[in-house]
């Protein structure tokens, strides 16, 4: 499985600390840039690493259910400024609504 620009990964940094995020670019070397969206290293949270795709696992894409699902992941767009996340999830969030709304 191939590794792509915005997937979601975790990884392992050369000094063992964990992080969580999102794949900005890849090198055809084999280096990712990852934009940091968690990690056991608060300093690197919001900044961006690079390191070797070796050391970095994709994360499985998950199918939001429910509300609360959808508004935490929206929240997570506008906190690493994902401007198409955010509008795709808004819209999942409008449609969820609407269907309440027809009951």
């Amino acid at each position: 499985m191939l590794l792509q620009t915005g997937d979601w990964i975790k990884g392992t940094l050369r000094d063992g600390e964990l992080i969580m995020g999102y794949i900005e670019s890849l090198d055809p070397s084999g280096i990712v840039k990852v934009a940091v969206v968690t990690s056991d290293n608060h300093e690197i949270i919001g900044k961006k690493v690079s390191m070797l795709s070796e050391r970095v696992k994709r994360l499985p894409v998950s199918n939001v259910s429910n509300k609360a699902q959808i508004q935490f992941l929206i929240d997570l767009a506008l906190s690493t400024g994902d401007e198409e996340w955010f509008i795709e999830l808004s819209s999942k969030l409008n449609t969820m609504n609407q269907l309440v709304n027809q009951l």
